[in-house]
């Protein structure tokens, strides 16, 4: 059996959900591919695949093999270069996970820029606001905000944001004049749902720290539309600076209580881990550690 070649397969498999996928994409036959991921199968002694009518997925053993497979067939890739003499060019998939609005903002960008200086490099960008389990996940690389980091994962911290009170021009000139903290209190907040400090803004600034409490009739868990909210005149709140720093820039939005502000927000890339890492994922993290680090609204740590 050709092993290299019965992993590729199976892989594809994973990946493309459908033997009949891959026998299209490799110009084969189903029953080919079929008969190549069952000699896999019986090699390892364990069932790889589930197949029925409608859905072919990997089992839990399967799960496991894919991961590894794709490690394996990434660095048999890098080493068929390099013996080739086109090592310095690399190629092959890289699967990133980032939360949907750094996501849909600003990351988006970045990576079809990353894929223009490296287009033999595939990119599958997978919005998500959970911390998914990388491994099981298959994701390469994760871009995480501020969130605590699970354990067996290896993190570097890459930028923070500062976190910022803000309001549209219309709601402050509908409202009473905020001069310091305790004018907050007459206003009303916007609040993302799943701060931990609740209903209280901390906040830092001339003479120390203080904990201030406003009335709150609107929660959303999603940062795009809180930028929409501000934008909409519906009140204030507390966002990082990443979110908002071109509406700051334009004037669609304003600082309010400028010589104060909250906890920044810290921005890491995360890799499941594990010491050897394909030519793909190592330069698309330092391009990413460099680019989130120059955004609007980051500062590079």
């Amino acid at each position: 059996m050709d092993t290299i070649r019965a992993m590729q397969v199976f892989v594809r498999a994973v990946e493309l959900g459908s033997l009949s996928a891959v026998a299209r994409e490799q110009q084969s036959t189903q029953p080919t591919i079929s008969k190549i991921v069952a000699a896999l199968e019986r090699d390892l002694g364990v069932r790889l695949l589930a197949r029925s009518t409608t859905s072919l997925l990997p089992t839990e053993a399967g799960r496991r093999f894919y991961e590894r497979a794709r490690r394996v067939l990434d660095e048999y890739g890098e080493a068929v270069s390099d013996a080739r003499g086109v090592s310095d060019q690399p190629s092959g998939r890289v699967r990133v996970s980032a939360p949907a609005s750094l996501g849909v903002l600003r990351l988006n960008a970045l990576v079809l820029a990353f894929q223009q200086r490296y287009p033999e490099v595939e990119v599958e960008l997978l919005f998500d606001d959970r911390f998914v389990d990388l491994v099981e996940a298959g994701v390469d690389v994760a871009v995480r905000l501020g969130a605590t980091l699970p354990p067996h994962v290896v993190a570097r911290r890459i930028a923070v944001s500062q976190r910022l009170l803000v309001a549209s021009p219309d709601y402050l000139a509908r409202h009473p004049r905020i001069r310091q903290p305790s004018d907050l209190a007459r206003h009303q907040i916007l609040r993302f749902t799943w701060l931990a400090s609740g209903d209280d803004i901390v906040l830092d600034g001339p003479g120390g720290q203080v904990l201030v409490s406003a009335p709150c009739r609107y929660r959303v868990n999603n940062s795009l539309a809180m930028r929409e909210s501000f934008l909409a005149g519906a009140g204030f709140g507390m966002t990082p600076a990443w979110l908002v720093q071109d509406l700051l820039d334009s004037g669609a939005l304003r600082r309010v209580l400028p010589r104060w502000q909250g906890p920044a927000q810290e921005a890491f890339l995360v890799c499941p881990t594990r010491r050897y890492q394909p030519a793909p994922v190592r330069v698309l993290l330092e391009f990413l550690a460099s680019e989130i680090a120059a955004l609007p609204g980051f500062t590079a740590v």
